[in-house]
């Protein structure tokens, strides 16, 4: 699992909070990675697994608060060969290092992006709610 964020941007660490909570319960074969932004070099590390979830904070409004979407590789790059997408990696992974896990993406909805380091209520709740189907989703 990589939690993608920044906990100084308030709700942008929703994907690092959630990664926090999924490793507060020890999980069998479950290890959690955090970073601020994905990186060309997270193809490598990827590759190592079978699956693995992408947990990243959205700015857009999500109907339940979030959503699980399988993520796909695809052939694009960001002209910096920092902060790429997850498909992106996938892609990389693949042609590299000739690894193709299945793949997945947590979008949790945010409202709050101030320089501070806490969750508005509305993340917290939709936190919750991403928690308990990833639980379901896990079993």
């Amino acid at each position: 699992m990589i939690g993608i964020g920044n906990k100084g941007r308030n709700d942008d660490g929703l994907g690092w909070e959630f990664a926090e909570k999924i490793e507060q319960q020890q999980l069998p074969n479950t290890v959690c990675e955090y970073r601020y932004q994905l990186q060309i070099e997270d193809a490598h590390l990827i590759g190592q697994y079978e699956t693995v979830f992408f947990v990243d904070a959205s700015h857009q409004p999500i109907a339940k608060g979030f959503e699980i979407t399988e993520s796909k590789l695809v052939n694009h790059f960001y002209f910096s060969s920092h902060s790429q997408s997850p498909e992106t990696i996938l892609y990389l992974a693949k042609e590299l290092f000739q690894k193709e896990p299945i793949a997945f993406t947590i979008a949790i909805a945010g409202e709050d992006w101030e320089f501070e380091n806490k969750l508005s209520e509305t993340a917290i709740q939709n936190l919750v709610k991403a928690l308990k189907r990833f639980e379901r989703f896990y079993s």
